[in-house]
């Protein structure tokens, strides 16, 4: 029997440009799943994190709205660059006019930066919209200066919880307008990055539905 391909005519970076662009005007101000419920999550234990380190660049891939630049910002003074395919987000991001940060609309896989160029990188709530996440990640490892770090903060049940994979990595993916498309979990995004050249830092679950892997570049 021949295997059918329900996923052949979806384009999950349309769809997913689509998505956020409906959502953007209303993003932070509706605390929900669908929402900005697990970005704020994401967000601030990407912040508290960062809170005692020191860094001049740091690029957030999937920026969105910009709200964890503007956390970032009123701790530390650098140069703050967000990354989004969304134009809608971009013009919310923008339009917080936030000192010491700009705004490029663009994609994860394709990152429009020279080599060498960040001290940390930033991910949150956004790498389950990647169709290439292999080519997501090597992209981060070839804007980071060597030493740099890459912190990934996503959504991920893990492998073994079947209820939360079928509906995230079927329902979701074959069915769903989202864009969702790579839901992981903490191993798995422990593996990959080490596969694409990555140090591992630490790895851990903030929420049952949430974890945080912070990598190296050698």
């Amino acid at each position: 029997m021949k295997k059918i391909n329900i996923n052949k005519n979806k384009d999950f970076v349309k769809l997913s440009e689509e998505w956020f662009d409906n959502q953007a005007q209303i993003y932070d101000e509706t605390d929900t799943l669908l929402y900005s419920k697990y970005g704020k999550i994401s967000c601030k234990n990407i912040s508290d994190y960062l809170s005692d380190k020191e860094y001049e660049n740091l690029l957030d891939v999937g920026c969105g709205t910009a709200y964890l630049i503007d956390m970032l910002s009123k701790k530390n003074r650098a140069r703050y660059v967000g990354l989004d395919l969304s134009v809608e987000m971009i013009n919310q991001a923008k339009a917080k006019k936030m000192d010491g940060a700009e705004f490029v609309v663009g994609k994860s896989d394709e990152l429009p930066f020279e080599d060498n160029t960040f001290d940390v990188v930033t991910c949150s709530q956004s790498f389950h919209h990647y169709p290439d996440t292999d080519k997501a990640m090597q992209e981060v490892l070839r804007v980071l200066k060597p030493g740099g770090i890459y912190i990934l903060s996503d959504t991920g049940v893990g492998f073994f919880k079947m209820p939360g994979v079928i509906f995230d990595n079927f329902l979701y993916r074959h069915f769903g307008n989202t864009g969702d498309c790579n839901v992981s979990y903490l191993n798995k995004s422990i593996r990959d990055l080490k596969r694409n050249g990555f140090d591992i830092v630490k790895g851990e679950k903030v929420t049952t539905f949430i974890y945080t892997v912070i990598a190296r570049k050698k």
